[in-house]
Order: structure tokens, then C-alpha cells, then sequence
């Protein structure tokens, strides 16, 4: 076995710092987590340790590690022999499904990242409509492609101003594309009215995550949504809903079923590839009629679709179209935010644990779940690292994503023992950080 501190001083011989993306250097414990093996809820280091695993490839991995139904669609693959850069019969059986479940899917098409999807749709809307801007909710996540990767999450510090100027959240993004975002706080039907009368017969379409999971699993105000959808309606504005994270956390419906408010289009990705990547963007057929042939709007690639990925996303289907699926996430659910309540209680801590479905978030400095991005300013990163590398010296994975509180989770193969083994981890690490100094 090869340990982690050699794997990462050879790996940034190599790697622009080591990783192959952002956020996988774990800094709470000052590499990233170098995986040897996974079966089922555990994941093996390199160092050979085992991990009850709660990161759960950052909600991809609703089947879990190892997944036999994945097993198999890699088998018949390579059977079939791994045809790339064709159209197949089973990327229209996938389709098919997507279709039959989501209720704003008119059509769809495939693609391999979350950023990717909202790349393509965000393109698509602003052909349709005619128009450039874009209104976007402050703390929401829709991917890293210059487009979009502007004013969503303003350090406190930048935060006061980001309405007027919107934060650029990176280096090399142009600041010329901020006069095309227009950010609007979450959950504040004030805010939201006010910007569809300013800019509304300049906006394309009105992008949120439908929960909030990339900054404290916000959830939306009910009347906030329907509102939403009434407005950009009457303004001729593309309701677009971001759920690739969302999709399949409680439902095959995703958030949309959930609350009741059907979008004009919307991304899914993340568990729909059961681990493989795969995601899609879907909606009206008036407008993913755009894209060519059909239209004059371009979206294509070499890997969209691919069979090993579609297979694995009919694996997925056949999997979560299971009675028993859904009703075990919902018992894990239950038992976790239970102990998790009853930890709380117990030690007076000052968090809280949104969820929705399957994943869950962490907010520390706070004891009522967030409402808007503001209200997570309070999270402690330090505290918030302590806990993870706490959690980690006894056989408990939670990932590091720095700054503001990020989602976490769990499996269809986690067990009622899983969580209960988490839940007592937590409750010696949770007082021991928390009630540290006071």
C-alpha cells in the first residue's frame, strides 16, 4: 500500500495541486482522500482504512459503491463493445424514462456534466427568447462555465454589493459578462417582483436550485415558488429549474413533483448515471426544439450519451423504480435526523441539519435552518473542519468543500446499523468541537 502523504507529494509533482478538481483536497486532513476500494456504504484509503462513506460522490451516489445492477450495465457495455459517438436504442429508452417521470420533460438530451447542461440549456433559452440576461438566486450552484459562474456566492465581505455588481467567483472570468446577472436574494418574493418589473423584458430565464443543497440545503418558501412561476410566466421569461443535484433525492418527480411548481426547463445529473457521468438538460418541446437539427441552436459531443453511461442509467431507473428504494432512503432519513435532533437537544448544540430526502447539510453558529445565502455567513469553517477530521480519525467520511456549508449524505446501501454508527461518532465529536472554548 502506497500512503496517502506519498500519494499526494508524488501527485503535485504532476497535478496542478495534486487534484484533478478543486475541491478534492480534504483540508481538514491536508490531502485528499485517496480511495483504494468501495463496497456498498464503505469506502477503503489507500492506507488501508475503512470509511463509512457520507460523501457519497457529492450526491452521485444514490446506489452506492459497487452496485451489482452497475456491475452488470458495465458488463453488457463491453459486451456490446463500449460504442462511443452513436446514436443506440437504449439512449431513446432513457430518454423514454426521463420523460415518463420528470414533469416538465417534454424531450431530452444527454450530456456528461452538470456544467455542461446548464451550459447548453442556458444557450437554448436565450436563442428562444430573444434575450440576454439572466436572473440568478444568491447561493445557488450551476456549474463552472463562464456564463454562469458569476454572482452566486460573494464572500461576506463582497456581499453587500453583489446585487449592484455582481461578485466574479473566479479569476478569468470576463468581468464584462456580469452585465448579463442579475442576483436576487432566495426566498424573498419582494426582491424576486422587483427584479421581473426592472429587467424582465431583458431576461431569458430565472435559474434557482429548487433546494438550495450547495449552500445549507435551503428549501423554498412555498408561496415564493408559485410566485416565481406566475411571474415569469406573464413576462415571458424561461422558468429554469437547476436539479441536477435535487433529481431522485426523494422521488423520480425530482424537487418540481415535490412542490408542485413545473418548470419551463430544467438540468438533472448526479445520481442519474448510478456513479457514472451523466447528466441532462430537458423541458418544453417548444424549446429543446432549438437545438439542431431540429433548430439553429448547437449542442453536441462525442461522449454525449455514451452507452456505457446510458446503460448505467437505465441500471439506475430499474433500481429506484423499486418500491423498496424509496421507502429505505426514507427510513435512513428518518433514523438519522431523529439522532440527529436528539444530539442536538442533548448538548444544547448551536446547529442545525436541513435535508431533503437523501442528503443533508451541516450549519454551524445557527439553531433555525437557513432562509437565504446571508443566513449561512454564520457557518464556522474552522469548527466545521474539526468536525470532519474528527469524524474521520474514527471511521467516518464527511468531505471538506471549504467556506460556506456544503450537502453530504447517504446510500440505497446504507443500513439502519450504518447510520446508527455515524450517529454515535457524531455525538462524541460534535460536543468535544462545538462546546470546545466555550
Amino acid at each position: 500500500m502506497t500512503s496517502r502523504l506519498t500519494l499526494y507529494a508524488r501527485a503535485r509533482e504532476v497535478i496542478p495541486g495534486g487534484v484533478h478538481s478543486s475541491t478534492r483536497l480534504n483540508r481538514a486532513i491536508g490531502t485528499p482522500f485517496y480511495a483504494a476500494r468501495g463496497q456498498g456504504s464503505r469506502v477503503w484509503d489507500t492506507d488501508g482504512n475503512a470509511f463509512i462513506d457520507m460523501c457519497c460522490a457529492h450526491g452521485a451516489g444514490l446506489l452506492g459503491l459497487g452496485h451489482p445492477a452497475i456491475a452488470e450495465a458495465l458488463r453488457q457495455a463491453a459486451e456490446l463493445g463500449l460504442l462511443n459517438a452513436f446514436e443506440t436504442g437504449f439512449g431513446e429508452q432513457l430518454a423514454r424514462k426521463v420523460v415518463t417521470h420528470l414533469p416538465c420533460a417534454d424531450k431530452v438530451r444527454f450530456c456528461s456534466s452538470g456544467t455542461e447542461a446548464t451550459m447548453h440549456l442556458i444557450r437554448a433559452c436565450r436563442e428562444y427568447t430573444g434575450r440576454n440576461k439572466i436572473i440568478r438566486v444568491e447561493g445557488h450552484f450551476h456549474g463552472y462555465h463562464d456564463t454562469i459562474y458569476i454572482g452566486g456566492h460573494p464572500p461576506q465581505a463582497a456581499w453587500p454589493d453583489n446585487r449592484r455588481s455582481p461578485y466574479m467567483e473566479s479569476p478569468g472570468v470576463p468581468a464584462e459578462l456580469a452585465q448579463w446577472i442579475v442576483p436576487i436574494p432566495h426566498n424573498d418574493i419582494e426582491a424576486l417582483e422587483r427584479a421581473v418589473a426592472e429587467h424582465g423584458h431583458e431576461a431569458a430565464l430565472l435559474i434557482l436550485e429548487p433546494v438550495n443543497f450547495n449552500c445549507g440545503c435551503i428549501l423554498p418558501n412555498a408561496a415564493y415558488l408559485r410566485r416565481m412561476r406566475e411571474l415569469t410566466r406573464e413576462a415571458g421569461i424561461v422558468l429554469f429549474f437547476d436539479e441536477i443535484q435535487s433529481a431522485f433525492k426523494t422521488s423520480l418527480g425530482g424537487a418540481q413533483q415535490d412542490f408542485g411548481v413545473i418548470p419551463d426547463v430544467c438540468t438533472i445529473g448526479k445520481s442519474l448515471g448510478g456513479g457514472l457521468p451523466l447528466s441532462a438538460f430537458c423541458g418544453r418541446a417548444d424549446i429543446m426544439d432549438r437545438f439542431q437539427p431540429e433548430g439553429p441552436v448547437q449542442h453536441s459531443g462525442t461522449f454525449n450519451a455514451h452507452l456505457v453511461a446510458v446503460l448505467c442509467g437505465l441500471a439506475f431507473y430499474a433500481e429506484a423504480e423499486r418500491p423498496a428504494f424509496y421507502e429505505h432512503l426514507r427510513r435512513l432519513e428518518r433514523r438519522f435526523h431523529e439522532g440527529m435532533d436528539r444530539i442536538v437537544a442533548a448538548y444544547d448544540l448551536e446547529m442545525v441539519v436541513p435535508h431533503y430526502g437523501a442528503r443533508f447539510d451541516i450549519v454551524l453558529g445557527r439553531r433555525t435552518p437557513p432562509l437565504r445565502y446571508e443566513d449561512t455567513f454564520c457557518h464556522d469553517r474552522s469548527r466545521m473542519l474539526a468536525i470532519v477530521k474528527g469524524c474521520w480519525e474514527r471511521g467516518v467520511y464527511f468531505h471538506d468543500y471549504g467556506g460556506s456549508p456544503v450537502h453530504h449524505g447517504y446510500s440505497v446501501q446504507h443500513s439502519i446499523a450504518d447510520i446508527d454508527e455515524v450517529l454515535n461518532v457524531l455525538e462524541v465529536v460534535l460536543p468535544n468541537v462545538l462546546q470546545a472554548n466555550g
